[in-house]
């Protein structure tokens, strides 16, 4: 039986561990699938004829160790992949991405990466971290087999801003449109009048700017919208004070981290993405699944290719929102722009209903078996 490979950092939360869990779950009845993981941890529920294996790296190492840690974690991928006698490994994420480059050092094998995030969006500042993944990206990706870009704009920043010639082929996320409407129909243990409710869900880290979102939820003229958060991270307490500064502890609810968004997704009425970076949004397509009208910051990348797929990869908002063809798109970091952009959808019942209607027909182009297919003519190839 064939052996696909997957390695990530952890299985802990995120949109790709759940593409990762999808990708394997769908494969485990056909081929013999192998998660290796850096990191021992796991939200998401596998297949039991899925072989996990964990290099049991410790998850509080710094920065600075992680970085030291990359060769010998890479040995160490080596000999388990030479003891399995893995002929390919996909990997997901910088980090395994990283390793999984170096292995080959040591081991022959092929290496495929998935690049999830426009790294230009990621690693933007002077910052020692971002100096170092730039270098690293430049220096490793073009030693790889083959990258898998989560959307056009990846695969374009690559190519052109860090000037990566290895082959690119683009495949988006898969959705289990059927599963996820089976597990949108689960109970929740709170009340939400879905026409006065508006639901963001992601990791509360900076880059997911909750923080804008919820200064801009502030500003809205409807007082009698609840916010409801769904998610953890580092930033939960900061967003909390926050909250609490601008009195917004009873409108703003935290909800902490589930893994079946959906049965909250599917009982609210607007959801709003407010990052300033992505990849391919699982959440964004997620919602619209559930039935909500969305609006989301126009970030490198993925929400422009949702939410407006006939317009240029190229083109970035700057001052103003847009009402695209799916849903609304609104500047990243502008506080005024994403309070326009709720405004005009909590007002505007008819706009709010279409979006909704044509959500559903949009997702239908990221349907599992149509990506799935996609994923096993690339993993599979010889």
């Amino acid at each position: 039986m064939k052996k696909i490979v997957i390695f990530i950092n952890s299985m802990e939360g995120g949109g790709a561990e759940r593409v990762v869990s999808t990708i394997l779950n769908n494969f485990s009845n056909d081929y013999k699938c192998y998660l290796i993981l850096i990191e021992n941890n796991m939200d998401y529920i596998l297949n039991n004829n899925i072989e996990v294996i964990s290099l049991n790296v410790n998850s509080n190492s710094s920065g600075i160790k992680k970085l030291i840690m990359l060769p010998i974690l890479a040995y160490k991928l080596s000999k388990i992949i030479k003891k399995y006698k893995f002929n390919k490994v996909v990997s997901f994420l910088y980090r395994a991405n990283y390793i999984n480059i170096l292995s080959k050092f040591f081991s022959k094998h092929k290496v495929i990466i998935s690049e999830r995030i426009a790294a230009s969006s990621m690693y933007y500042d002077k910052s020692l971290t971002s100096q170092v993944n730039k270098f690293l990206i430049k220096n490793l990706y073009n030693k790889s087999d083959l990258i898998i870009s989560v959307s056009k704009a990846i695969k374009a920043d690559l190519k052109y801003n860090f000037y990566i010639k290895t082959k690119q082929i683009v495949v988006y996320n898969p959705y289990d449109i059927n599963q996820i409407n089976k597990l949108a129909q689960e109970d929740i243990d709170i009340e939400i009048d879905e026409e006065k409710s508006i639901i963001t869900v992601g990791s509360l880290g900076v880059r997911k700017n909750h923080k804008m979102l919820i200064r801009a939820f502030s500003l809205i003229e409807n007082k009698n919208i609840i916010l409801y958060i769904l998610g953890k991270g580092e930033e939960e307490d900061i967003l909390k004070q926050l909250t609490k500064e601008l009195n917004l502890e009873n409108r703003v609810l935290f909800l902490g981290f589930d893994n079946n968004p959906y049965k909250y997704l599917s009982k609210c009425d607007i959801f709003i993405l407010s990052s300033n970076s992505e990849g391919f949004p699982n959440v964004l397509a997620e919602a619209m699944v559930c039935g909500c009208s969305v609006i989301s910051t126009d970030c490198l990348s993925g929400p422009r290719e949702i939410l407006a797929p006939k317009s240029s990869i190229d083109f970035q908002l700057r001052n103003n929102i847009e009402l695209a063809e799916y849903g609304i798109l609104s500047p990243i970091k502008e506080v005024e722009k994403l309070k326009e952009a709720m405004n005009i959808m909590i007002s505007n019942k008819i706009q709010r209903n279409l979006y909704k209607e044509k959500a559903i027909l949009r997702v239908d182009d990221f349907k599992i078996d149509k990506i799935i297919k996609q994923y096993e003519d690339v993993i599979c190839a010889e």
